[in-house]
């Protein structure tokens, strides 16, 4: 009896480490736009960043992520940041900032509840990009 509690009681902080690690964290997200995203996408997250008038194609205004029918695209948006999904502007992929945004292996989940591996700071950066949507 002693035996099993002390296994479950193992298995417990096991399992809420574990849940500590896959953890969305904002504040981490914002930090990381700040540094990687800002420059093109803006400090606002409009789209109007510093670099914006010299590229082909404009950036994103990502405070307008959400479907009509309020949904979050984390698929999409995971794939364009890792790279998967590749967009072209100023004649060339967008920065993917591969050595960084790779390793830490965490999934999230798309609204359908459909699992998707990318890194954990894409996880945080994405949890802060949700924070920005319009209503």
């Amino acid at each position: 009896m002693i035996k099993a509690r002390i296994g479950a009681g193992v298995f417990g902080l096991v399992a809420l480490a574990s849940q500590v690690g896959w953890a969305q964290d904002v504040e981490t997200g914002e930090d990381l736009y700040m540094h990687y995203c800002a420059t093109c996408h803006g400090i606002d997250a409009t789209g109007q960043g510093p670099m914006a008038g010299v590229l082909l194609i404009q950036p994103t205004d990502l405070k307008s992520l959400v479907s009509e029918d309020g949904v979050f695209p984390t698929a999409r948006v995971v794939a364009r940041i890792d790279g998967r999904d590749p967009l072209v502007s100023h004649g060339s992929p967008m920065p993917v900032y591969g050595p960084y945004f790779e390793g830490q292996d965490t999934a999230i989940k798309t609204h359908e509840g459909q699992p998707i591996l990318t890194s954990q700071p894409i996880v945080d950066l994405v949890a802060y990009l949700k924070t920005l949507q319009k209503d």
